[in-house]
């Protein structure tokens, strides 16, 4: 049986201006549940991260800004949050739930996380929306418990993974491939051990065959025991800040190829929902929901 993360601490409220991005994480386990894709048994509640297992990757002293609230209001700007104690709990349980997820995976083929993909987080600063970066966070605890020997973390959100990649550029146990917005945030890029940077307007026939013609050849060539997903649905043609023109269905088609691809080579992996800015919340949803649909179809 397919796990999947998720806290109601997940779609915590924050001050006016933030609320409307964590609806989605409310709405998808509902929907998911309502139409009967999946039900309460798939669901699992993680506890927050430990410190020790958070240092394997960030810095302590970020860490105690962190806990302690001591974020300046420069560091709070580059995150694009206000600090609050509740705003790092729920990073550190999204973070123990990408964890959690790794050993479902390894039992069950795949397991999803209803957040996550913070992957704009470096080891001692935070931007974009993200404070710590729980797919890197994950993939040192496994590295470390010796649970993986080689790791690709395989980042198809619109916005290039950038502190996933500066997190790993002397790391040669994973690999980091980010296929990405050419022209989008982080306007400074950071080297990813594979970069593929998309036009403006690229559509889901220019964008699939990009991955279809990628992916198989990097899976023979780095042979990973382990893989994260990272499946933001910022790509979809309706995204307000996306500026790529695939559709519901192209999104959906990427997720199927990924999981089928994985599934065929026995890789496991832990998936994370990442960006989605569509201005109908039910877009965003929907496209979202759509991984949880393909992983239970492909997975069981």
């Amino acid at each position: 049986m397919i796990k999947i993360a998720y806290h109601k601490i997940y779609a915590h409220p924050l001050p006016e201006g933030h609320r409307f991005p964590m609806l989605k994480y409310e709405l998808i386990p509902e929907q998911l549940l309502h139409e009967g894709c999946i039900t309460i048994e798939n669901l699992f509640e993680p506890k927050p991260c430990a410190e020790e297992i958070v240092l394997l990757t960030h810095d302590k002293n970020y860490y105690n800004k962190l806990v302690n609230q001591t974020l300046s209001a420069g560091e709070q700007r580059r995150i694009g949050f206000p600090q609050s104690p509740a705003l790092t709990l729920r990073e550190l349980i999204i973070t123990q739930g990408t964890i959690d997820c790794c050993y479902n995976a390894m039992q069950n083929g795949a397991a999803l996380n209803v957040a996550g993909g913070t992957h704009h987080a470096f080891a001692d600063k935070g931007e974009g929306f993200c404070l710590l970066n729980d797919m890197a966070v994950a993939a040192n605890y496994l590295l470390h418990k010796k649970e993986a020997g080689k790791i690709l973390i395989i980042d198809l959100d619109v916005h290039q993974g950038n502190g996933t990649a500066k997190l790993f550029e002397q790391e040669n146990r994973v690999f980091t491939f980010s296929m990405h917005g050419a022209h989008n945030y982080p306007f400074h890029k950071e080297k990813s051990d594979l970069d593929i940077p998309l036009i403006d307007a690229t559509n889901d026939e220019t964008y699939l065959d990009a991955l279809y013609k990628t992916l198989p050849a990097l899976i023979e060539k780095v042979k990973p025991d382990f893989a994260f997903f990272l499946s933001g649905v910022d790509i979809l043609n309706t995204d307000k800040f996306g500026k790529l023109q695939v559709s519901t269905e192209g999104c959906k088609q990427r997720d199927a190829f990924v999981f089928s691809l994985l599934k065929q080579y026995n890789i496991p992996v832990t998936v994370a929902m990442g960006g989605g800015y569509s201005p109908d919340i039910k877009i965003i949803v929907e496209a979202h929901c759509n991984t949880f649909r393909t992983a239970v179809d492909i997975y069981g």
